[in-house]
C-alpha cells in the first residue's frame, strides 16, 4: 500500500491542489462552469504524470525488486 500511495502521490496532490485552487476561484467569481473544473485538473494530472514518471517507475522497480529479490524466502519449501 505504501508503495501504490508513493505512486500515485504526485498525480492525486496535484490535482487536490488545483481542484481547490479552482474551488476557491469559482466561490469568488460565482461562476458554476462544470467543465472549468475538469479540462485543467486532467492536464495537470497529465503534465504531473510526465514529470514524475521517472521517479514513480523507479519506486515502483526498487519494490519489484526487493520482491523478487526475497522471493526464496517468502514462499515456503
Amino acid at each position: 500500500m505504501i508503495v501504490t500511495l508513493l505512486a500515485s502521490a504526485p498525480m492525486l496532490l496535484s490535482g487536490m491542489v488545483v481542484g481547490l485552487l479552482i474551488s476557491i476561484f469559482q466561490s469568488v467569481t460565482q461562476i458554476q462552469e462544470m467543465t472549468l473544473t475538469f479540462v485543467p485538473k486532467i492536464v495537470v494530472v497529465l503534465v504531473a504524470f510526465v514529470i514524475f514518471l521517472p521517479w514513480m517507475s523507479d519506486v515502483i522497480l526498487v519494490f519489484v525488486r526487493d520482491l523478487y529479490g526475497s522471493f526464496d524466502t517468502l514462499v515456503l519449501p
